[in-house]
């Protein structure tokens, strides 16, 4: 899609028309012979006339963002090759409703479609240095969500650790950012034993990536850690056969923390950023790890094995000691992690389950969610759950004796690997819900969403203004 900003309108093939509040000014007695009232999640193609309305409700920054989408939807399905639409204020939203909205993945399909590249007129009041810093930020932020969408999308049989790590360099060579890449030797130096453990049975070696962006003057410093579970079989615990589809996506976290450092770069934000990703592949075998072992995390803490299928949370404890060993005085450590099936059923497939010590910091990362566009919800740690993770032979088990509140369990887990000194400064963002739907769903299409690219910038952003 080619976006050109203009400040008067221009004749196109199609003009795209956001009805706001129900306010319908033209073409009244058309729109009301097909029953058109403009509400949300609602549209109207008027072909002959070049016409195409979409209802947006209430004109939220999320509304116009997910009519914009929507609009694209249907323009993609279209012959028309150009269109036309105002922005007024909502220019940022706008732009990342084209962007999120038009994206496909079409990596597997044998027919291409052979349609010549679509245009969009953006018109707006003044294009300045203010108007087009916030357009390239948009498009940036869009393209890095879209990245992530495609790592997410890639089977993992074209996606695997060593591929993740090739992934990693190219963002960092493109964005001049440092890169550090360990296999399974560092591990064994380093007495990584939970995170080897779980890639040990694959055909993969696993891969911990570190990648680092380093401003002149950065305000802040932050840490982000990412589950790259590149496949999941669940291991020995192996997961039923409806469950084991879609778990390509495992590797959402991961690919979600090598967005946010694209996105920050290409933004120029003042922010360092160090991107660490546990890249792994769970498989069975006779070398997997198994129910009953007893491994020993990289701060010496001792974890009794009961699932193999809590996989996650043992890459998670290793790559969140190596970040505490190695980064000094950061200001915020997050993970992100598609850690439970409990969340989705907790919260529902769009929502992040975000948890944490801070709940200051935790209603900060909810809030960002909500003005990005993204759906998150608090998750409240408590001391009775915390008991339930107790181990008889080691220092804590990798899952907890009851069934129930499964995400939360597993955050806390976690925390048994941040130093105190660290844990006022961390947040977990279970985001097994929203990273991988399989339907259209605002401004995400089916499959990958992206998850946590967009309220993790708006965090950053946040962080600017204080």
């Amino acid at each position: 899609m080619k976006l050109n900003l203009i400040e008067e309108k221009v004749q196109t093939e199609l003009e795209i028309i956001l009805i706001k509040d129900k306010e319908i000014t033209e073409n009244k007695d058309i729109l009301e012979k097909i029953d058109f009232k403009g509400e949300e999640d609602s549209s109207a193609l008027l072909a002959e006339l070049g016409k195409l309305y979409v209802g947006c409700g209430e004109p939220t920054s999320d509304n116009i963002r997910v009519a914009v989408a929507s609009a694209m939807r249907t323009f993609g399905k279209t012959n028309f090759n150009d269109a036309s639409i105002e922005a007024d204020e909502n220019l940022r939203e706008v732009v990342e409703g084209i962007e999120l909205g038009s994206y496909e993945f079409t990596k597997y399909k044998s027919k291409k479609d052979d349609k010549i590249e679509k245009t969009i007129n953006i018109v707006v009041k003044k294009v300045d240095e203010k108007t087009i810093e916030i357009f390239e930020d948009a498009v940036n932020l869009s393209n890095s969500v879209n990245m992530v969408r495609d790592f997410v999308n890639t089977t993992p049989e074209d996606f695997y650790p060593k591929i993740m790590a090739k992934k990693a360099k190219k963002i960092a060579i493109e964005n001049d950012l440092e890169i550090k890449i360990f296999g399974e030797k560092y591990f064994k130096e380093q007495k990584m034993g939970a995170m080897s453990a779980v890639g040990r049975a694959s055909r993969h070696d696993s891969r911990l990536i570190h990648m680092a962006y380093k401003p002149v003057d950065a305000i802040k410093k932050v840490v982000l850690v990412g589950k790259g579970l590149t496949y999941d079989s669940g291991g020995l615990s192996l997961k039923p056969a409806d469950f084991m589809v879609t778990m390509k996506s495992d590797k959402s976290g991961g690919s979600a923390v090598l967005g946010i450092i694209n996105a920050v770069a290409k933004m120029k934000l003042p922010i360092e950023i160090h991107a660490i990703v546990g890249a792994v592949e769970n498989m069975i075998g006779g070398d997997a790890y198994k129910p009953d072992d007893v491994l020993t995390a990289k701060n010496g803490k001792t974890i009794e094995v009961r699932n193999t299928d809590a996989e996650g949370r043992l890459v998670l404890a290793d790559c969140l000691c190596y970040a505490q060993d190695e980064i000094e005085d950061f200001d915020y450590m997050i993970d992100y992690a598609t850690l439970t099936g409990a969340c989705v059923v907790g919260v529902g497939h769009y929502t992040t389950g975000i948890m944490g010590n801070n709940l200051e910091l935790n209603n900060q990362l909810q809030q960002s969610a909500i003005a990005s566009g993204e759906l998150a919800t608090v998750l409240h740690f408590n001391k009775y759950l915390k008991k339930t993770l107790k181990s008889k032979i080691a220092d804590i088990c990798n899952i907890s004796n009851t069934r129930y509140g499964g995400a939360i369990t597993a955050g806390m887990f976690l925390d048994e690997f941040i130093e105190e000194e660290n844990k006022q400064k961390w947040v977990h963002c279970d985001i097994a819900g929203p990273a991988f739907v399989e339907e259209v769903w605002g401004c995400n299409p089916e499959g990958a969403s992206g998850a946590g690219v967009r309220f993790t910038i708006e965090f950053l952003k946040n962080l600017m203004e204080k």
